[in-house]
């Protein structure tokens, strides 16, 4: 696996952790920012990879593989969030995979 696709895997989970991060900055008992700012410095951070990676891959690849984030996302969701998943979100969620292993493979 190249650096390219490191960096490609690390944009999606800070994406989602971005996401996780701003949806606890959303909660009325969070008192502070610090959940906004790690939400915010998470999706600058892969803001910046992504435009980084667009050098280095197609962005016919890199658009659609930040799908991936939708993975993240949902493990996320469930592990922190405590958050029911349903059999819907799950088979969404593996076509996404599908279809990310057919750009890839």
């Amino acid at each position: 696996m190249t650096i390219s696709w490191v960096l490609l895997l690390s944009c999606t989970l800070l994406g989602a952790f971005g996401g996780f991060f701003f949806k606890r900055a959303s909660d009325p008992l969070v008192k502070t920012y610090r959940a906004l700012i790690i939400g915010l410095a998470c999706y600058g951070s892969a803001a910046l990879i992504n435009i980084y990676v667009l050098t280095l891959l197609p962005y016919s690849i890199v658009f659609p593989l930040t799908a991936i984030t939708y993975v993240w996302t949902l493990l996320l969701s469930y592990y922190f969030l405590k958050e029911h998943i349903k059999l819907r979100q799950t088979i969404g969620v593996g076509l996404l995979v599908a279809g990310a292993a057919c750009l890839v493979l």
